[in-house]
């Protein structure tokens, strides 16, 4: 789901105030306040969108009047060079307002494009795509959002969605003479009743050991889809098999076809490659 009105309020008076929209020196000297426009919001390629009530909510902030009407919703597949929506009204409140609202809509519809591509490399199997916390920092609700309207799946929002024990709460347990079994059983005792536990692991015995500790999920980490596949044949009666760890669009069917449960992709959100989205205007004098 996006972010409430509040929440997606705080996120957009960021953006704004970090453009100094309230001093646009160059719209305030070439463009006189009476100038009506009409704009059109246009895919330079194919893609996925997600983010228009985004962008729309980010015109509408910078001033009320503008009138926002979608062609298109979230979700929908465009190709290049149609208008998927457009924005009628004060044209310096819509030049004021452009390139937050692009740079949303243009984020968003790269994940929802970059997810749709790792989940259509994996139809035909059991395998779902989920992201990970590796988020634009303070963008993480819209982030993955887009990676939902894109077809894939949430990992952990944030800390308390879970226990995800990983290598370094390992190395560092390791020190004081705590096993794997160990931490598991620690995390049990100590965490809420209602908190899945899961741990990373990188070894077929690893996680072996890890599902026969009570493991909820068991994370291979880094492993080849052989490997996986020979773990999945040993731990998947008894837990959720995720795999991650530089998993890549070449490599993804491979990772789904051995039968783990869940793929978790870090570069749906921390390398996703903005969709091209331009506005186009129509100027018409009040």
């Amino acid at each position: 789901m996006l972010p409430t009105p509040s929440e997606l309020d705080v996120i957009i008076d960021r953006a704004l105030a970090e453009d100094s929209v309230g001093a646009d020196v160059t719209t305030a000297a070439l463009i006189p306040p009476h100038l009506e426009a009409r704009a059109s919001l246009v895919p330079k390629e194919a893609g996925i969108l997600a983010g228009l009530d985004v962008a729309a909510a980010a015109f509408r902030r910078v001033n009320p009047n503008l009138v926002f009407v979608q062609r298109l919703l979230d979700g929908d597949r465009v190709e290049g060079g149609e208008s998927v929506a457009t924005i009628s009204g004060s044209m310096a409140s819509i030049l004021t307002a452009e390139r937050t609202a692009l740079n949303f809509l243009q984020r968003m519809s790269g994940i929802a494009t970059l997810t749709s591509e790792y989940v259509q490399a994996t139809e035909g199997t059991s395998a779902s795509i989920a992201d990970t916390r590796k988020t634009a920092p303070g963008l993480r609700l819209l982030d993955k959002y887009a990676v939902t309207v894109g077809g894939g799946r949430n990992h952990r929002m944030n800390l308390t969605d879970g226990v995800l024990i990983k290598d370094n709460h390992l190395a560092a347990l390791a020190g004081e003479g705590v096993s794997l079994a160990q931490a598991i059983k620690r995390a049990r005792a100590r965490a809420p009743h209602t908190v899945k536990i899961e741990v990373e692991v990188e070894s077929i015995d690893a996680a072996i050991a890890a599902a026969k500790a009570g493991a909820d999920i068991v994370m291979l980490d880094n492993m080849s889809p052989d490997d996986m596949r020979l773990a999945v044949d040993q731990i998947a009666a008894n837990c959720t098999v995720e795999a991650s760890g530089g998993i890549t669009l070449d490599d993804v069917a491979a990772v789904a076809q051995s039968g783990v449960d869940i793929i978790s992709i870090g570069a749906l959100t921390h390398s996703p490659r903005a969709l091209d989205i331009s506005l186009d205007y129509e100027t018409e004098h009040a």
